[in-house]
């Protein structure tokens, strides 16, 4: 559903806040170690949550990527896949046609419409701090019992 520049820049991120709450500072060369990212796409997708505005960064020795618990509690999964993937999470169609629209509905649309939603409610509401600290994403599912 996300490309794989937006997994990793999540994965980065919450990594980086993990770091900034021990208070280490993550260099893209440890981000990457710890993550199993490639460097490469490390450095890439760190400079698009920099120029973001949603990580911040230090340069020089001793510098590196940070973001505070305060801002981990503020920072939603959709700011990092707004900044990465931009709307196509929430207007691409789902079986990849190029003219599915509401005039011109695929056999999936009425049903990724609705998936869509559901995943738009989880990131709005998901903070990174959430997935540093353990935070359920959905409420426990209760089974009834018989």
């Amino acid at each position: 559903m996300f490309s794989k520049a937006c997994e990793y820049a999540i994965r980065a991120t919450v990594h980086i806040a993990e770091r900034t709450a021990a208070d280490e500072q993550a260099t893209v060369r440890s981000v990457a170690a710890a993550t199993g990212i490639p460097e490469a796409f490390t450095a890439k997708a760190l400079q698009k949550l920099v120029r973001a505005g949603l990580v911040g960064s230090m340069k020089g020795p001793g510098g590196g990527f940070n973001l505070t618990p305060v801002r981990a509690r503020k920072l939603k999964l959709s700011a990092i896949v707004d900044a990465i993937d931009g709307d196509a999470v929430y207007t691409a169609c789902g079986l990849g046609l190029p003219h599915c629209s509401g005039e011109n509905p695929c056999a999936l649309h009425d049903h990724f419409m609705e998936v869509r939603e559901k995943l738009r409610t989880m990131l709005e509401s998901t903070s990174i701090h959430d997935l540093v600290s353990g935070t359920p994403i959905a409420p426990p599912v209760t089974r009834s019992k018989r």
